[in-house]
């Protein structure tokens, strides 16, 4: 077996004749087959192994050493300081050859393949080619074990990293019961309503239960049903085949196929139309999609979290959204709360996103002023945590290593939400001697606007009627000034 990697073998043997007889059974193939460590006692080996596991790919072991450690218990062990490594085990012959129950139960404790010695005057110590055939397939075993623990790993870092970024920052006693409920509801697998004004988090809550959830190595799909044309709504969703209608010149799978096994986030679920709240009812309740152009559903098994900012009991009432659906949808509900509710946060979240912005811009975090965190404090927060996030991003274009009360003021805008022009002086007042570039400027009156709109439209469709805009330029633009 030239050039194949080396099988690098741990004995564990209190017999020397034995273990003479093991590498006479292996001597014909020690070009691939290595003995690398011999020990007779069960302790010694769990000690070897936790100080050097990655060095051994298969071990051999005796059912019945000498000492305390042995058997299914010293199986047992290996395994818990050496995963992957896979274990051959081999005892003496007895009278009663074939112990199926003693051999299920060494497979149940770890064990890879179970055999009996050859009587003591025969020099090998089982029939060679089957020896060798169940170290080499106890090697590829080892191999794919290793290979799949390190793609677990990372999938583990992954999901770490992701719940790191997407963590709901406070300390407020909202926050903590907020929290509690999500860590939860993530072990159950119901469909969940979350409510809350715009730009509360309600995403983040949704992204926090799914990577919390058994499903977190799936896919997490987050769909925002108000940034869809309505003649999208249902191929977005649950896809079509090529030829279902001019111009599918190919099949498309569905968001809901995309996310099977795992979770998909329905925002702004009060936009979704009729025809579609239809579909989507069965979805839930059958774990099945129509897809355009087939006549055949699809099985999918999806988890839902839908949310909102309206009042949905009211859009129920008024028949625009279907009551079995919001039923379907409302087995658990949270409300996510309005930063003014919980103010005591506020310098956690400024603190957070300073840190968090400065090294991603490559500069020291700033600090502010006394006066500079009370105005922020008392700020009203229209647009909730996601107007803070835009409002610390803009305090850090002052390139300076602290914060004063002129800056955080000109960082609120607060020039635009006075009911009188703003004089010469006012501007001077709120800017200092560092005037916003233009397109900055632009940016920060068309943010205020459009979170002026939306805070007095009913929904993301009536504001962009309001704007003039179509429903999917509305959320495009929405989303480019950071208030989606």
């Amino acid at each position: 077996m030239p050039g194949e990697d080396i099988i690098n073998l741990l004995l564990i043997e209190d017999e020397e004749y034995d273990v003479i007889r093991i590498k006479n059974t292996i001597k014909p193939f020690e070009d691939r087959i290595k003995v690398r460590d011999v020990v007779s006692d069960g302790n010694d080996a769990v000690e070897l192994i936790a100080e050097k596991g990655g060095s051994y790919d298969v071990a051999i072991m005796d059912l019945n050493l000498s000492g305390g450690l042995m058997g299914e218990e010293l199986i047992r062990k290996i395994k818990e300081k050496a995963p992957s490594m896979q274990i051959i085990v081999i005892t003496k012959m007895t009278i009663n050859v074939t112990d199926y129950n003693l051999a299920n139960r060494l497979i149940k404790a770890g064990a890879y393949w179970y055999g009996t010695k050859y009587p003591g005057d025969i020099e090998f110590i089982y029939q060679p080619t089957d020896f060798i055939l169940s170290i080499i397939n106890a090697n590829e075993k080892s191999r794919i074990e290793k290979a799949w623990l390190k793609s677990h790993e990372r999938l583990v870092t992954n999901v770490e990293h992701i719940l790191e970024d997407k963590r709901i920052i406070g300390e407020s006693d909202l926050v903590v019961a907020l929290k509690s409920d999500m860590a939860k509801y993530s072990k159950s697998d119901v469909n969940i309503l979350v409510s809350g004004s715009s730009g509360t988090g309600k995403e983040l809550v949704a992204y926090n239960i799914h990577y919390n959830s058994s499903r977190k190595f799936e896919n997490f799909v987050a769909i925002n049903c108000g940034g869809l044309p309505s003649e999208l709504v249902e191929s977005e969703l649950f896809g079509y085949e090529r030829g279902a209608f001019t111009g599918a010149d190919k099949k498309k799978p569905g968001l809901f196929e995309i996310a099977n096994n795992g979770t998909v986030f329905l925002d702004e679920i009060t936009e979704l139309p009729l025809s579609a709240q239809v579909k989507l009812l069965r979805v839930i309740q059958e774990g099945e999609i129509e897809k355009i152009g087939r006549t055949g559903k699809i099985k999918v098994d999806v988890r839902v979290i839908a949310a909102t900012n309206r009042n949905i009991e009211e859009e129920v009432k008024a028949k625009r959204f279907r009551e079995d659906l919001y039923y379907r949808l409302n087995v658990i509900s949270i409300r996510v709360p309005d930063l003014t509710q919980r103010k005591g946060d506020i310098p956690h979240l400024i603190d957070h996103f300073l840190g968090h912005y400065s090294k991603s811009m490559g500069k020291e975090k700033p600090t502010l002023d006394k006066e500079a965190l009370e105005v922020l404090s008392n700020y009203s927060w229209p647009g909730n945590v996601r107007e803070l996030k835009n409002v610390v991003q803009r305090l850090l274009f002052v390139d300076q290593d602290h914060v004063s009360v002129t800056q955080a003021k000109r960082a609120l805008g607060t020039a635009f939400e006075e009911e009188r022009p703003a004089s010469a002086d006012d501007l001077d007042q709120i800017f200092g001697s560092h005037p916003l570039p233009l397109s900055q400027m632009e940016k920060m009156v068309r943010e205020r606007y459009f979170q002026f709109v939306r805070k007095n439209s009913a929904s993301d469709t009536e504001a962009a009627r309001k704007l003039g805009l179509a429903p999917s330029n509305y959320y495009r633009m929405a989303k480019q000034l950071g208030l989606k």
